[in-house]
C-alpha cells in the first residue's frame, strides 16, 4: 500500500452528554473527502478510542468505512494494551473493509523492543494486511527501537511509520536505514523537516479543521519540491502547530478548530474538558492570523511577475 498525501486522524464527535453524535461524523468525512485529503484514519489518538468502549470502537470502524464508500483509503487503529484485543480490532477492520490498520505500541505495559515487534508481529499474521506503525512513545510510555524495526521490516506488510516521537535524530534513522518503511510526518511541527527527508505523507490531526493549509504545504513540498513556498506556508503554520504539539490540550484544540469552522465536534470524553474561554479565545486568534497569512500566500504566489522580474529570473 503506498501512503501518500494528507491523511486526516478523524476526530470522533459528541453531543454534550457524550453521546456519539453521528450525523457531525457524517458531515466531517464529506468535509474532508470534498477538501482533497487523501486518506482518513478512524481510532487514532485525535479519535479519542482510549476513551470508547470496545462495541463503539467496533461500531465505529464499520460505519466510517459505509460512509467513505471507497472513495479514499480507510486506516484503522488497533491500539490496546491486550496483544489479543489488537489482533480483535485489526480483524474487525478487515472484516469492514479497511485498506489498512495503524499498529502502535501497547500503552502501560512498557514492552522491550522484541516483546513490542512480537506483538506487531502477531497481528499480522492474524491479518496479512498493509500496516501503518504509531510510534509515538510520549504516549505509550515505550517507543519503536532499532530491534523493533529490525524484526517487523522482515514482513512486507509493515509498509510505513507515522513517526510522532519529536526525536529529529529518529527521522534521520529512518529516512537512512530503514528506506523500506514509508516515513510518515506525525509530529506536525516537524513536517518541513520530514518532507526535506523525503516523507511522503502528513498523518496531521489539523486538517480535521483545516485541510487546506496541510494540503496546500504537502503541494509545496512534495509534489513540486518548492520548499522556499513551503517555508512561507510552514512559518504561517508554526503558531498553530506550536499550540497543538506543546499546548496539551491536543484533542480540545481540534475540537475547537472544529467549531470555529462551523462543524461542531462536541466536548472530548472524560477525564478530557474542554478549552476555558481564554484558551478558546487564544486559539481563534491564532486561526484567524494563519488564515489570513495563507491568503496572502495564495495570493502573492498566484500574481504573475512583472517583466523586470521574469527578465531578473
Amino acid at each position: 500500500m503506498r501512503i501518500r498525501g494528507i491523511y486526516t486522524p478523524l476526530i470522533t464527535p459528541y453531543r454534550d452528554d457524550q453521546s456519539f453524535d453521528r450525523d457531525r461524523f457524517a458531515e466531517l468525512i464529506e468535509r474532508l473527502i470534498a477538501a482533497g485529503v487523501n486518506g482518513l484514519i478512524v481510532a487514532g489518538t485525535t479519535g479519542e478510542y482510549y476513551a470508547q468502549t470496545s462495541e463503539e470502537r467496533l461500531a465505529l470502524m464499520k460505519l466510517a468505512s459505509e460512509l467513505i464508500k471507497g472513495r479514499v483509503p480507510l486506516i484503522v487503529g488497533t491500539g490496546a494494551i491486550r496483544t489479543e484485543e489488537s489482533i480483535a480490532y485489526a480483524e474487525a477492520a478487515k472484516a469492514c473493509g479497511a485498506d489498512g490498520i495503524l499498529v502502535a505500541t501497547p500503552p502501560y505495559a512498557c514492552p522491550t523492543g522484541r516483546e513490542n515487534a512480537l506483538h506487531a508481529l502477531a497481528i499480522d499474521r492474524a491479518v496479512n494486511m498493509p500496516i501503518m506503525l504509531y510510534n509515538y512513545p510520549g504516549r505509550m510510555a515505550a517507543g519503536m527501537d532499532e530491534e523493533y524495526l529490525d524484526r517487523v521490516g522482515r514482513s512486507a506488510n509493515f509498509c510505513a511509520i507515522k513517526e510522532s516521537s519529536g526525536d529529529i535524530n529518529r527521522l534521520h534513522l529512518l529516512a537512512r536505514d530503514y528506506p523500506h518503511i514509508q516515513l510518515s510526518c506525525g509530529m506536525d511541527d516537524q513536517a518541513l523537516e520530514f518532507f526535506a527527508w523525503g516523507a511522503q505523507s502528513w498523518v496531521c490531526a489539523g486538517s480535521n479543521f483545516a485541510p487546506e493549509a496541510h494540503i496546500a504545504l504537502w503541494r509545496a513540498c512534495v509534489e513540486r519540491g518548492d520548499f522556499a513556498t513551503g517555508r512561507q506556508i510552514m512559518s504561517a503554520m508554526m503558531p498553530l502547530m506550536r499550540v497543538l504539539e506543546q499546548g496539551g490540550k491536543f484533542v480540545q484544540c481540534i475540537k475547537y478548530g472544529l467549531d470555529i469552522r462551523g462543524l461542531p465536534a462536541g466536548p472530548p470524553r472524560n477525564p478530557l474538558k474542554p478549552l476555558n474561554k481564554d484558551e478558546k479565545r487564544a486559539l481563534a486568534e491564532t486561526i484567524r492570523v494563519l488564515d489570513q497569512s495563507l491568503a496572502q500566500i495564495e495570493a502573492k504566489s498566484a500574481k504573475p511577475n512583472s517583466p523586470a522580474q521574469e527578465a531578473a529570473e
